[in-house]
């Protein structure tokens, strides 16, 4: 688990069934839209934009999902 991250820090995360990776784009910490959707987070509750390496896209995760490489 990650607990504190910071723009650029390289993440690893699964992805169905299999071990994504990628680069923290940003913290979230209030509710906006990122990566298609509406994420709630908050400075308790942070939530992490990531972009992946293998698709060039970007996903939101709590920070349990991220694991620091």
């Amino acid at each position: 688990m990650a607990d504190e991250l910071e723009k650029g820090d390289h993440v690893t995360w699964q992805s169905h069934g299999s071990t994504a990776e990628g680069t923290v784009e940003r913290k979230i910490t209030s509710d906006t839209e990122a990566s298609g959707r509406t994420v709630r987070a908050s400075k308790d509750e942070p939530q992490y934009e990531v972009k992946s390496e293998k698709s060039g896209r970007t996903a939101v995760h709590k920070p349990s999902a991220l694991d620091k490489d």
